[in-house]
């Protein structure tokens, strides 16, 4: 499983162009009456908040249709390798807008949501849902579900754009190496440096939601009608649920000061199994990127719902998402540069680490 995964920039672009014709299959079947349309008109509890909720199939489907042909043909020319100068440019505009647009801006607070409370669902599957919901279906209904096929496919997109455009421009498929020192940002030092304010921002941004919540809590309606706050009161669980998110973004902030600190390549002493040993970087840098990407779709979210003078705690915090997501995003890309060593795959190493010569071997990244 690890070995195939490794391997990422030689599947990346077949996957994306199959994931691609896959969906643009579903868009011709909507576009032409069949059932199942994910953005349809629903009742509110079981509508999304995509950008594309409440949509019309004649109108939206056959451009589905049209991307996902369109896409499948591009990302095929990626993972193939083709496309010099215009062609590779163009084909990089593509790539990226599709990623962008699939993971970033039509998903809404579904991928964050079901990351928060992963462990609860897990225990639903076999305990069942309390309260008013019929089961999970009442929870990963068909339009959230939608959402995270779209977002797995913007993921797929991005793998293979990256892959692609190292590839064309004389990269390492796997590390980004060109040979050669790095770039003056990308050295250790330099990724320190501008690793660290990322995390400060990563930990700032979410202050004003956890205040909110944490407040809330406690009686206090914090950017909240006082009728709102007794609403919250009256529904069971309510509250905690808000209290809950607050203190788990609190120990995520606490966790994410490991990406510039000593104790987050070397397990502390309090971690008394691993004490001394080495933190894979994939520890730290997996999670984070993980945590990073669900959170931009959900601000952009909160920020397409405009702000409520009298009601601003509900969302106006959660808009800060977005720069969450970023600067978490920024400070994993940060700890990655200064934690690599030599690519297994190319045999470039930044300075400080040992390397060999540089090999281009273009059949496990073709």
């Amino acid at each position: 499983m690890f070995r195939w995964v490794r391997y990422w920039p030689a599947w990346a672009g077949y996957a994306a162009a199959g994931w691609s014709l896959s969906y643009g299959a579903l868009g011709l079947y909507w576009a032409l009456g069949g059932d199942g349309f994910p953005f349809a008109p629903v009742d509110d509890a079981h509508a999304s908040a995509s950008i594309l909720e409440g949509s019309r199939a004649a109108i939206v489907a056959p451009v589905m249709a049209a991307l996902g042909a369109a896409g499948a043909i591009a990302a095929l020319a990626m993972a193939r390798g083709w496309g010099r100068g215009g062609t590779r440019t163009a084909l990089l505009v593509f790539g990226w807008a599709m990623a962008g647009t699939l993971a970033l801006l039509i998903p809404d607070y579904t991928l964050l949501a079901l990351l928060a409370f992963a462990p609860l669902l897990l225990v639903f599957t076999f305990t069942g849902v309390p309260g008013a919901q019929d089961g999970i279906g009442d929870i990963l209904y068909w339009h959230r579900v939608n959402l995270i096929v779209i977002f797995a496919g913007g993921l797929l997109w991005a793998l293979a754009t990256l892959a692609y455009r190292r590839r064309t421009g004389r990269a390492c498929a796997r590390c980004g190496r060109r040979g050669g020192a790095p770039g003056r940002w990308a050295t250790p030092d330099a990724a320190r440096r501008w690793g660290r304010w990322a995390v400060y921002l990563a930990c700032a941004a979410p202050v004003p939601y956890e205040v909110t919540r944490i407040a809330w809590y406690f009686g206090i309606p914090l950017g909240i009608p006082e009728d709102f706050e007794r609403m919250m009161q009256q529904t069971p669980g309510m509250l905690e649920v808000g209290l809950g998110c607050a203190v788990a973004s609190i120990c995520g902030g606490i966790l994410t000061h490991g990406l510039v600190h000593r104790w987050g390549e070397v397990y502390p002493r309090w971690v008394w199994f691993r004490a001394g040993r080495r933190v894979p970087p994939a520890l730290a840098v997996v999670p984070a990127g993980i945590v990073a990407v669900v959170l931009i779709p959900a601000g952009l979210m909160n920020v397409r719902l405009g702000v409520d003078p009298a009601a601003w705690g509900l969302n106006v915090p959660s808009m800060l998402c977005v720069v969450w997501g970023v600067a978490l995003g920024a400070a994993a890309y940060a700890y990655a540069l200064r934690r690599r060593g030599a690519c297994r795959h190319c045999q470039a190493a930044d300075p400080g680490h040992p390397a060999g010569p540089v090999v281009e071997r273009t059949a496990a990244a073709s």
